[in-house]
């Protein structure tokens, strides 16, 4: 019964039974309506690019580092797509410009944190302001929106005549190689022990810094799908495209139980998170709540990620201590 009760206090299983709580709001107020394919196509379409760029940003955390120019290059990349679609590019070659242009950008990321020894939180801040006015330089206040059909169609469309959205089934993918990668492989458990002590894993000989430097590039590369997504969904490439979806995506990566201090986290817990931000939006839109009143939910999920998991943590605590079971130690630095 106690280890029942421990578990139960892990905070992957209150983001679990907040997006129960979620539905039920949703199917309670909204009615039939909410619980339609329709809507769970919109929902998921919703959260596509979210849940895109949270994928390397649980890892980046993980590290102990934050990425938080994402949203930026996400525009970034948008306005590169107008740029060079109206100077008469084919898509098939601004696609793979673009990711190599957000992996680049990462890329500077990296080279400042991990060679300079800058703080990512300052570095990202910089960039956040940096990479965004770029994409105004870029494209200024147009938008470009005749996109091939093709693509539009894709951003548009569903998968195999489901209610998924193509762009959720792309991130489904994603999601399962860097959760193999997180969780099954020699990177995951270097990142996991960066962030928990970085110190301690490089006398271990774990590569920290080269490690973090790829994580920056693949973050990057990932935003920039993120923007080639967002533009294509849309049938849009403006430079204000992500603006502020940075906030949602470090709140879902937090309240999916992602230590802020590194070190600890998992995959499964993002993905709730992201379910849970996305219906609970969703159920607030269609209850014509205004648009306002969704960004101080999106804080508020934000201030609940930092402080739910240091009470969950407290009290799987004193669970143990009530069982006569010591907790864990703390690492240390010898």
């Amino acid at each position: 019964m106690s280890e029942v009760k421990t578990r139960l206090a892990r905070w992957e299983t209150v983001t679990v039974f907040l997006l129960l709580v979620a539905i039920l709001y949703g199917a309670t107020t909204s009615g039939e309506d909410f619980l339609s394919g329709g809507n769970l196509n919109s929902i998921l379409s919703d959260i596509s690019e979210i849940a895109i760029i949270a994928l390397p940003l649980t890892l980046i955390i993980v590290a102990a580092e934050i990425d938080l120019s994402v949203a930026s290059v996400l525009g970034l990349t948008s306005a590169v797509m107008g740029y060079l679609w109206n100077h008469g590019w084919a898509m098939e070659m601004i696609i793979p410009a673009v990711l190599v242009m957000g992996a680049l950008a990462g890329a500077l990321n990296g080279v400042l944190v991990t060679r300079l020894g800058l703080p990512s939180l300052a570095v990202t801040i910089g960039t956040l302001a940096m990479y965004r006015g770029l994409a105004y330089v870029v494209l200024g206040d147009q938008a470009v929106a005749d996109f091939p059909q093709q693509f539009t169609d894709w951003g548009f469309g569903t998968f195999a005549g489901t209610q998924i959205p193509n762009p959720f089934v792309l991130f489904i993918v994603l999601a399962i190689v860097f959760g193999v990668v997180l969780h099954m492989t020699g990177i995951g458990r270097s990142i996991f022990a960066m962030g928990a002590n970085e110190e301690a894993a490089r006398f271990s000989g774990i590569r920290v810094k080269r490690i973090k430097f790829w994580l920056f590039v693949v973050t990057g590369a990932m935003a920039s799908l993120a923007g080639v997504v967002y533009a294509f969904r849309f049938a849009s490439a403006r430079a204000d495209n992500g603006v502020g979806l940075e906030l949602s995506v470090v709140a879902v990566v937090l309240l999916g139980g992602v230590s802020i201090f590194g070190g600890k986290g998992h995959l499964l817990g993002v993905i709730c998170a992201m379910l849970l931000l996305g219906t609970l939006r969703n159920a607030l839109t269609l209850n014509d709540v205004s648009a306002e009143v969704l960004t101080i939910v999106t804080g508020s999920l934000l201030l609940l990620s930092v402080l739910g998991p240091s009470v969950t943590a407290r009290v799987r605590e004193a669970l143990r201590r009530g069982r006569g079971v010591d907790p864990p130690p703390t690492p240390t630095t010898t």
